[in-house]
C-alpha cells in the first residue's frame, strides 16, 4: 500500500483504529469507529490510510465540519462553538481544512481579468491582511497575512506567469508596496488610482490650511477668529450639497474673511469635479487644476500637486475605465464585521479562511 491519498484523521484508539465525532438528524452526537491501516513512508513517515467520512488530520466526520462552517458563516464564532459543543479553536480548525479543501477543488485565480488589491488592519498592533478581489464577480479571490511588497508578490507568484499576461487593470491605492509589484509583475495592465484616495489626499491638505490659519490666529490672539476656525472644520470638509444652512452661513463668511483657506476649499472642490466629467474633460480639468495648484501658495497643495503629477497616467485610467476600490471596500467592511461578530482571531488563517468560505462562495451547503 502506498501513501497516495494518505490521511491521519481521528483519535487513534491503537491496534490501527481511529474513532471521528459525527452529528445526526436529531442533533445528538455519535462516534464513528473503523479500521484505519497505517504504513510507513520514507517521505511522509508513518500515515494512515484515508477515509471517505473526515478530511485530512480530522477528528469530525465531514458532515459535521460543513455544518460547523455553514453555522461560522452565519452567525458568531461564539454561538458555533457552544452549540456544537466543540473547543473555540477546533472552530477555527475545521474552517482552515474546509477552506484548504475547497481552494483546491475550485481555481479562484482563473480568468482573472480586472482585480483590485488593497489592505485591512485585522489586529492591533499593526496586524494587516492584504486582500484581491475580482472586479468581474465581486469576490474575494486572494488573501494573505502581511501589508508589504512581498505579500503582493507572493499573489503573482501564486497566479503564475501565464496568467499574469491576461491581466487588463488593476485598481489600488497610491501606496509604493502595491504599484511596484504591479510594475514588475504585470507591465502590461493598466494601474487605475483609487479616486477616494485622491480626494482624500485633497481633503488633508485643505485641514493642514486650515490648522495652519487656526494656529496663527491663536498666536495674534485673536480668539474669536481660532474658535470660528475650528468650528469650520466640517463646513469645509463636506461636500456643498449636502451642508446644513448653518454650515453655508459658515462657509460664506470664510469667503469673506479668510481666502486663504477658502482658496484651499476651492482646490479641493475642484479636484472632485473631475470625476464627474467624462474622461477628455476631466483630463483637461486636471491639468488646468495642477498649474493651479502648482501657483497656488499653499505647501500642503504644492506638495499635492507634485503627487498627484506623478499618479496623473492611473487617475485619468481610473476616469476612462470606471475602475475604483469601492468593491474592495465593501469586501473589507464584512472581514470587519466577520472579526468583530468572532471577537476577534488568534490566528490571521483562521480569519482568511472564514472571509473564503463567506465570500468567495466557498461555503458548503447544510449535510442533508
Amino acid at each position: 500500500m502506498g501513501c497516495v491519498g494518505a490521511d491521519r484523521p481521528g483519535i487513534d484508539l491503537g491496534e490501527g483504529r481511529r474513532r471521528w465525532r459525527a452529528l445526526d438528524l436529531g442533533t445528538t452526537f455519535a462516534f464513528v469507529e473503523s479500521d484505519a491501516p497505517r504504513v510507513t513512508c520514507r517521505r511522509h513517515g508513518v500515515v494512515v490510510c484515508a477515509v471517505p467520512w473526515a478530511r485530512h488530520d480530522s477528528r469530525f466526520t465531514r458532515a459535521f465540519e460543513d455544518q460547523v462552517c455553514w453555522l461560522a458563516v452565519n452567525c458568531s464564532k461564539t454561538a458555533v462553538a457552544e452549540l456544537m459543543r466543540v473547543a473555540w479553536r477546533s472552530v477555527g480548525a475545521i474552517l482552515e481544512r474546509a477552506c484548504a479543501e475547497a481552494t483546491r477543488e475550485i481555481d479562484l485565480l482563473d480568468g482573472l481579468r480586472r482585480i483590485g488589491i488593497d489592505e485591512i488592519a485585522h489586529r492591533k498592533g499593526h496586524r494587516y491582511l492584504t486582500v484581491v478581489v475580482d472586479h468581474h464577480t465581486g469576490r474575494l479571490v486572494w488573501a494573505a497575512p502581511g501589508r508589504d511588497r512581498k505579500t503582493v508578490l507572493a499573489f503573482f507568484d501564486q497566479l503564475g506567469e501565464e496568467r499574469c499576461t491576461q491581466v487588463e487593470l488593476v485598481s489600488a491605492d497610491m501606496a509604493v508596496w502595491i504599484s511596484g509589484p504591479i510594475a514588475e509583475r504585470v507591465p502590461h495592465a493598466v494601474r487605475c488610482v483609487d479616486p477616494f484616495h485622491v480626494v482624500m489626499l485633497a481633503t488633508e491638505a485643505l485641514d493642514d490650511v486650515r490648522r495652519e490659519v487656526w494656529n496663527e490666529a491663536r498666536r495674534q490672539g485673536n480668539r474669536q477668529l481660532a474658535r470660528e476656525l475650528k468650528g469650520a472644520r466640517f463646513a469645509v470638509w463636506k461636500n456643498p450639497e449636502n451642508l446644513t444652512d448653518r454650515q453655508q452661513a459658515k462657509l460664506a463668511t470664510i469667503q469673506h474673511t479668510n481666502a486663504r483657506l477658502y482658496r484651499a476649499y476651492l482646490l479641493k472642490e475642484q479636484l472632485r469635479q473631475i470625476y464627474r466629467l467624462p474622461a477628455a474633460a476631466a483630463e483637461r480639468l486636471l491639468d488646468r487644476w495642477l498649474v493651479w495648484a502648482r501657483r497656488c501658495r499653499l505647501p500642503s497643495f504644492v506638495k499635492l500637486a507634485r503627487t498627484i503629477t506623478e499618479q496623473r497616467g492611473g487617475i485619468i485610467a481610473a476616469i476612462e475605465h470606471g475602475l475604483s476600490n469601492a468593491r474592495i471596500e465593501q469586501i473589507n467592511t464584512q472581514i470587519r464585521l466577520i472579526a468583530r461578530r468572532a471577537f476577534g482571531f488568534h490566528s490571521p488563517q483562521a480569519l482568511i479562511a472564514l472571509a473564503m468560505l463567506k465570500l468567495a462562495d466557498l461555503c458548503p451547503p447544510l449535510p442533508r
